[in-house]
C-alpha cells in the first residue's frame, strides 16, 4: 500500500499511474500549519462545492494537523458510505461534541463500539413505531396549537415571527415527548432546555482551532472552552432537577399503582432499572440522550418547515396546488392528520425537495478506522471525510436544473426516491449504520404541519417586493440567515375541527 505524505497534505495516489502525478491534482496548494482551512469561509459546504467544481469529486485536503477527503458525488459518497461503510463508522471526537454529551456518552457523538449498541436500543424502544405511536397525540395537540395562534394574528392582521414560532412548536413537541414538559404552558425548564440547545448547537457547529490544529490541543484561544462549561453546567443541572422529580413519582406510583403515560426520560429509566436490559444505560447515557433528542429533533425539524413555506411563498403556483391537492383529499372541515400523509404525494414531494436544497445535515462527517483503498486511491486510518450532502443534492448528472424548486421531480422522473439513504443522489438523513435515526419522527412533525400551513392560510411578506431572502446563515444545521416574518390570510372564518 502507498504510504501517503502528511506534509505537504497528502495527495490520492493512483495505484495506475503510481509512478506518476495525476493529470489534475486532486488538492488544492496548502499552507504551513493550517493546511487548507482557509479554503473553507463561514459556509464550508458551499466552499466545499466550489473546490469540487474544480479539483473533483473526490478531494484530499489537511484541515490543520489532519488528513481529510471530500465526497462531493453520489458516485464517490456510495464508496464511502456503502461499499466501505464499516471503515467509515467512526465520527472525530470534536471538542464541544464530545464535551458537551458527557464525553461521548450520547447516540449522535459516540464511538462506533458503543454506538451500535445503543441504536437498537433507541431504534426499537425510544424511537420505535409503537412509541412514536404512542405520542402522536402530544404533536397533534402542539400542530392544533400553533394553528390556533395563526387564526388569532390573521384576525388581528398582525405579523408573524415563524422562524420563532416553529422552533417554539418543535420544541414542545420534544419536551413533551422527551420529559412531559411544555414552554406554552410556561415551564421554565423547557424554555431553558430550548436555550442551551441553541447554543450547544452553535458551540458544536462553530470552527474550534483545538480540533484541528495540533498545537492549539490544549489551548482555549476562542474562549469556547468556558461557554462549554456554562452551557453543560446548566443542562446538567436541570435534567438533575428533571430526574429526581421524575423518580419521585415513579416512587408513588408503585406505592400507589397510579398509572400515566410514559415519556422517553421515563422508557430510559425503566431500561436503567432493568438488570436483564442488553445495555446498562448510565445516568450520563440517559441524560446525553435527552439533549441529543433536542439538539436532533427540535432546530432540524423547524428549520425545515420554515425553508419549506419560504419556498412555497416564493412559488405561490406551487402553493397553490399543494393547496388543490388538500383540498381535493382532506376537504375544509379538519386539519390535515399524519395518517393523511400517503394520500398527499405532491406535499410528500415539496418536503422532499426541500430537503434536496436545505438538508439541514450539509454536510455528514465520519472517520476512518482502518486502511482503505476507495476509487483506486488509498486512503489511510484516521482520516476524517466530509460528505457534501448540500452538493450531491445539486449535481446536475443526478437532478435536472438542480437550482429550481421543482417539486414535481419526485412526482415523475423521482418518485421512487426515498429520504432514509437507500439512493445516494439524496441524502437529507444520512445513510446506513450512522444514517438519522429520527427520521420518522422528524417526517411526522414535518409533513402535517406544513400540509396545515398551506391547507389554512394565505401568506404575505411585507418586505416591499414579497420575496423571502433564502440566504443561508452558518451554522450546524444549515438555518436562514433572516427570521421569515410573514403575515397569516386565514383561508377560512374559523379554524378546522381538529
Amino acid at each position: 500500500m502507498v504510504t501517503l505524505p502528511h506534509h505537504p497534505p497528502f495527495s490520492l495516489c493512483s495505484l495506475a499511474t503510481k509512478r506518476q502525478r495525476p493529470a489534475a491534482s486532486a488538492s488544492p496548494p496548502g499552507l504551513p500549519i493550517l493546511g487548507h482551512l482557509h479554503l473553507l469561509g463561514p459556509l464550508p459546504h458551499q466552499e466545499l462545492h466550489k473546490l469540487s467544481l474544480r479539483y473533483g469529486p473526490l478531494i484530499s485536503l489537511r484541515l490543520g494537523s489532519h488528513p481529510c477527503v471530500v465526497a462531493s458525488s453520489p458516485e464517490i459518497a456510495k464508496e464511502f458510505l456503502k461499499t466501505h461503510e464499516i471503515s467509515f463508522c467512526d465520527r472525530p471526537q470534536l471538542r464541544a461534541a464530545s464535551y458537551l454529551s458527557y464525553g461521548s456518552a450520547d447516540f449522535l457523538f459516540s464511538p462506533y463500539n458503543s454506538y451500535w449498541r445503543m441504536k437498537k436500543i433507541y431504534m426499537t424502544q425510544l424511537l420505535g413505531g409503537q412509541t412514536l405511536e404512542q405520542l402522536l397525540p402530544v404533536r397533534r395537540q402542539e400542530i392544533t396549537r400553533l394553528v390556533k395562534t395563526l387564526f388569532e394574528k390573521s384576525d388581528k392582521g398582525e405579523e408573524v415571527n415563524m422562524s420563532a414560532e416553529l422552533v417554539k412548536l418543535t420544541n414542545n413537541v420534544i419536551s413533551r415527548m422527551a420529559m412531559s414538559r411544555t414552554c406554552s404552558e410556561g415551564d421554565s425548564d423547557a424554555e431553558e432546555v430550548r436555550k442551551i440547545v441553541q447554543q450547544a448547537t452553535e458551540l458544536v457547529g462553530k470552527f474550534n482551532l483545538a480540533d484541528y490544529i495540533g498545537l492549539c490541543k490544549n489551548l482555549d484561544l476562542q474562549g469556547f472552552d468556558k461557554r462549554m462549561e456554562d452551557v453543560l453546567k446548566r443542562f446538567d443541572t436541570l435534567l438533575e432537577g428533571v430526574l429526581k422529580e421524575k423518580e419521585g413519582e415513579r416512587r408513588k406510583e408503585v406505592r400507589t399503582a397510579e398509572g400515566r403515560a410514559k415519556d422517553l426520560l421515563d422508557i430510559m429509566l425503566d431500561i436503567a432499572d432493568d438488570g436483564n436490559a442488553e445495555m446498562k444505560l448510565t445516568r450520563k447515557n440517559i441524560k446525553a440522550f435527552i439533549q441529543d433528542v433536542f439538539v436532533a429533533g427540535t432546530d432540524t425539524s423547524a428549520i425545515t418547515i420554515e425553508w419549506a413555506l419560504a419556498e412555497l411563498i416564493n412559488h405561490p403556483t406551487i402553493l397553490q396546488k399543494a393547496r388543490d391537492e388538500i383540498d381535493a383529499v382532506i376537504g375544509i372541515n379538519r386539519l390535515v392528520k399524519e395518517s393523511d400523509i400517503p394520500n398527499l404525494p405532491y406535499l410528500q414531494a415539496i418536503v422532499k425537495e426541500t430537503l434536496r436544497l436545505h438538508p439541514t445535515g450539509p454536510v455528514i462527517l465520519r472517520e476512518s478506522t482502518e486502511d482503505c483503498k476507495i476509487n483506486g486511491y488509498d486512503i489511510p486510518a484516521r482520516t476524517r471525510l466530509f460528505v457534501n450532502v448540500w452538493a450531491i443534492g445539486r449535481d446536475p448528472n443526478h437532478w435536472a436544473k438542480p437550482f429550481e424548486f421543482k417539486p414535481e421531480r419526485f412526482i415523475e422522473n423521482d418518485k421512487r426516491v426515498d429520504v432514509r439513504g437507500q439512493h445516494f443522489h439524496f441524502l437529507p438523513f444520512g445513510s446506513g449504520r450512522r444514517g438519522c435515526p429520527g427520521t420518522s419522527l422528524a417526517l411526522q412533525v414535518i409533513q402535517p404541519m406544513l400540509g396545515s400551513m398551506i391547507q389554512c392560510f394565505d401568506w404575505k411578506v411585507k418586505n416591499g417586493h414579497g420575496i423571502v431572502d433564502m440566504t443561508e446563515l452558518p451554522g450546524l444545521t444549515l438555518p436562514r440567515a433572516q427570521p421569515l416574518v410573514c403575515e397569516p390570510v386565514a383561508r377560512f372564518s374559523q379554524m378546522p375541527i381538529a
